[in-house]
């Protein structure tokens, strides 16, 4: 993967995580921060399981590789909600 790819994958899983947090049930008491980092690590997650199951590769826009990306994000983002509430962190 070239610096470029990287790039686009960061900015990829910034619109991800926001994207993944809207769709995940429930009132998420998280940072930010903690839904980007989930949304880039779906983003490169969801390309891996596209690339593997074959249908990463199609002309225009990969719609079932984003869709894989999101659905990631949203499970993450729950279960980093239900997480982070847990620890008893209070604001």
């Amino acid at each position: 993967m070239t610096v470029a790819g990287i790039i686009s994958a960061i900015v990829v899983g910034l619109i991800i995580g926001v994207l993944g947090r809207l769709l995940a049930p429930g009132k998420q008491n998280i940072p930010i921060w903690l839904t980007i980092v989930i949304g880039i690590i779906a983003a490169f997650i969801g390309t891996a399981i596209a690339r593997g199951l074959g249908y990463a590769d199609t002309d225009g826009i990969d719609w079932l590789e984003v869709l894989t990306q999101v659905v990631l994000a949203a499970i993450g983002v729950s279960i980093a909600a239900g997480a982070y509430g847990r620890r008893g962190v209070t604001r």
